[in-house]
């Protein structure tokens, strides 16, 4: 692209957005505090499956100050089903450092925003600009994919240096009277015409100043190395129900993968290990019968593991004392307990 032809980029592309932008739930506010929800929501997620999270969680937690002080049980069963639970936490504790230490204001500047908890710099210039209206940029894969065939910009978008590179792009071609709107053009416009495969270069607004679009080199960018492979655990995973009914569930520890979820016992599977015996005795619990030893089988893919999972059913009773954080429920109760989506998938065969 020529820059001199900045102006008339910039133009097309703010017009194109207020024609044909998608009609969000957190594009009809201006508020800082429901936009870092929807941007923190919208991370590593679809818009589609955002949505009516959004709205629950809002209706749950309309201020900063009700999300700052929730009960994290409470938060983290509102966030079921998202994934990546830590996004949660970090979004109640930069809530919470904005209550304390901003008289409940989220900051208006990268300086100060950007020490929240969990608050990136994509997410600081998301805020900034669409909140606040302050041209700061806000560069995500999309903005990267587009800006890449625009300039036709050949660094690696794995690499995190090159964030810089798009970062300074944005910068210089922002509009500084409609930041915002800016900001997510470019988002809309990579995730509706700039699409990764197949892009609809004849619908798009800019592309009369796209290089790549010009060379014909759309399909070669941008460059991206590969991921490594995902590890994979294979897992035993213990659906054990004592004599009144209720059943065995423990908290994830309160750091790392998970963390503070709930889950049936997993024992991992190595050429070492007996897993019932170890159940057994990891859970102070006796098998009585087998109820059902093939109960479930599947896979579930983190984005830098998989668990493959065999579920089976056993009836168990109680030896001397439950492990900390252990204990029987009965199934209204796990209802009301916060659990990752792989246990939701066995909670759907139980009922």
């Amino acid at each position: 692209m020529n820059y001199q032809y900045t102006d008339e980029f910039r133009h097309n592309l703010v017009e194109w957005f207020n024609n044909e932008k998608r009609d969000l739930p957190w594009r009809r506010t201006s508020d800082p505090y429901k936009i870092w929800v929807s941007e923190v929501m919208l991370q590593q997620t679809r818009v589609d499956t955002v949505i009516p999270y959004y709205n629950r969680f809002l209706d749950k937690y309309p201020t900063i100050q009700d999300l700052a002080y929730a009960p994290q049980e409470e938060l983290l069963k509102m966030w079921e089903g998202l994934g990546y639970y830590s996004r949660a936490r970090n979004l109640q504790a930069g809530v919470r450092e904005v209550v304390e230490k901003y008289n409940a204001i989220v900051p208006d500047n990268r300086h100060d925003i950007s020490k929240l908890k969990g608050v990136g710099p994509y997410t600081a210039g998301a805020i900034l600009s669409i909140a606040y209206q302050k041209p700061e940029h806000a560069v995500d894969g999309n903005v990267m994919r587009v800006l890449s065939r625009v300039l036709h910009i050949h660094e690696d978008i794995a690499l995190p240096k090159t964030r810089k590179v798009f970062e300074e792009a944005v910068e210089m071609l922002i509009d500084q009277q409609h930041p915002g709107d800016f900001n997510q053009a470019l988002m809309d416009l990579g995730a509706m015409i700039c699409t990764p495969t197949s892009p609809k270069c004849l619908l798009c607004p800019v592309r009369d100043y796209c290089t790549s679009f010009h060379e014909g080199d759309t399909d070669q960018l941008p460059v991206k190395s590969k991921k490594v492979k995902t590890k994979k655990v294979q897992f035993k995973v213990f659906i054990a129900m004592d004599p009144e009914g209720r059943y065995l569930l423990e908290k994830r520890p309160s750091e790392g993968l998970l963390a503070d979820m709930w889950q049936f016992p997993m024992i991992e599977v190595n050429e070492n290990s007996v897993s019932e015996n170890t159940f057994q005795q990891n859970y102070n619990v006796q098998i009585i019968n087998y109820m059902d030893n093939d109960l479930l089988k599947f896979k579930h893919i983190f984005s830098h593991l998989t668990w493959e999972m065999d579920c089976m059913l056993v009836r168990v009773e109680q030896m001397i004392g439950l492990p900390d954080n252990t204990n029987f429920f009965a199934m209204e109760e796990i209802k009301a307990l916060p659990m990752p989506v792989p246990m939701l998938k066995i909670l759907n065969v139980l009922n």
